[in-house]
C-alpha cells in the first residue's frame, strides 16, 4: 500500500495506463516530423494536455465507480484510491477538477495554434471523461467505453497532434491513429474482462458483460493483431515508403505471453499484469512505428 500522500496519488492516476495517451501523440510527432512539419511547442502541448486528460478522467473513474458501488471491497483490479479509504470522496472528486483545470495551460496555446475546432475537442475529451463513469447514463456502463477509446486515443489524438504540427491533416494519419486506438481497447479490454464479475453485479454493461469472456478474449486479441500489424502494413503499403516502420510489428510476437493469458486465465492478477504489459506494448509499438517511419 502507498506510504506517503504522494505515492496515493500516482496511484490513483493509473500510471500504467498513461502510455494510452503518451503513446498516439509520439506517433503524430513522427509523422509529423517525416513530413517536415515539426513544431516543438505544439508537440509538448499535445503531450501534456492529453497526459492531464487521462489522469483526470482516472480521477473521475476513481470518484464515480466508489459512489455508485462499482468499486466494492470484493475488487480484484489495482487498488483505488478512494475504495481503499486512502483518499475520500470528496478530495478526489475536487481532484479530477483541478487536473481538468490545469489542462487550460496547454489548452490556450493549443486553441492558439489550431483554432477554435481544438476548443471543441478539448472539451469532450473532457466531458466524456468525466461521463465514461459519471451522470446517469454513464457511458462506460452502457458498453460505449470501446469506441469512444478508440476514437479519442486514436484518431483524434495522432490526427490532432499532426494537425497542430502542419497545419493540415490527410487521410493516412487518420488510418494511422487507429492503430494506438486499438491498443488501447485492448487495455480496456483486459480492465472488463478482469471486472466482468463485479461489473455485471453492479449494473455495469460493459462489453464483456454484454457479450462474454470469449467475446472480449477475441476482441483483445484482434484489436492487437489488426493495431499491431495490419494497420502498420497497411500504412507502408498506401505510402509507398517508410518500410522501417514494419518493424513494429514484432510487437504482436511480444504480445503471445499477454495474448495466452488472456485465452487461459480468469485470475485477477494475472490479468492485473496482463494490463500493465499491454501498456507497455503500446509504448513500445508507438516508439517502434515512429522510429522506423522516420529512418
Amino acid at each position: 500500500m502507498p506510504q506517503s500522500p504522494l505515492e496515493v496519488w500516482l496511484l490513483a492516476a493509473r500510471p500504467k495506463t498513461l502510455w494510452a495517451s503518451c503513446s498516439p501523440v509520439i506517433i503524430g510527432g513522427a509523422l509529423a516530423y517525416g513530413d517536415a512539419a515539426w513544431h516543438t511547442p505544439s508537440f509538448l502541448a499535445a503531450l501534456v494536455g492529453a497526459v492531464l486528460i487521462q489522469i483526470g478522467t482516472n480521477f473521475a473513474n476513481d470518484y464515480f465507480d466508489f459512489a455508485k458501488g462499482t468499486d466494492t471491497a470484493d475488487r480484484v483490479g489495482p487498488t483505488r484510491a478512494t475504495q481503499a479509504g486512502l483518499v475520500s470522496p470528496a478530495a478526489m472528486k475536487r481532484a479530477a477538477w483541478i487536473v481538468f483545470l490545469l489542462t487550460l495551460v496547454p489548452g490556450a496555446y493549443i486553441i492558439f495554434r489550431g483554432g477554435w475546432p481544438f476548443l471543441t475537442i478539448g472539451l469532450l475529451s473532457i466531458l466524456f471523461g468525466v461521463l465514461y463513469t459519471g451522470g446517469p447514463y454513464p457511458l462506460g456502463y452502457l458498453g460505449l467505453g470501446d469506441i469512444l477509446v478508440l476514437i479519442f486515443f486514436g484518431p483524434v489524438a495522432v490526427g490532432g497532434t499532426y494537425y497542430l504540427q502542419a497545419m493540415t491533416i490527410h487521410p493516412l494519419v487518420v488510418v494511422a491513429g487507429l492503430a494506438p486506438g486499438l491498443f488501447s481497447v485492448a487495455i480496456l479490454t483486459v480492465n472488463n474482462l478482469r471486472d466482468l464479475d463485479g461489473d455485471r453485479v453492479a449494473g455495469k454493461r460493459t462489453l464483456a458483460v454484454r457479450f462474454g469472456r470469449t467475446f472480449a478474449r477475441f476482441e483483445y486479441l484482434l484489436s492487437i493483431l489488426i493495431g499491431g500489424c495490419a494497420i502498420p502494413v497497411y500504412l507502408c503499403m498506401e505510402a509507398g515508403k517508410h518500410y522501417y516502420a514494419l518493424i513494429s510489428v514484432v510487437v504482436a510476437v511480444l504480445a503471445i505471453p499477454a495474448i495466452k493469458t488472456v485465452f487461459t486465465s480468469s485470475d485477477g492478477r494475472a490479468l492485473n499484469d496482463v494490463l500493465a504489459a499491454t501498456g507497455k506494448l503500446l509504448l513500445v509499438f508507438s516508439i517502434l512505428l515512429s522510429i522506423g517511419w522516420l529512418l
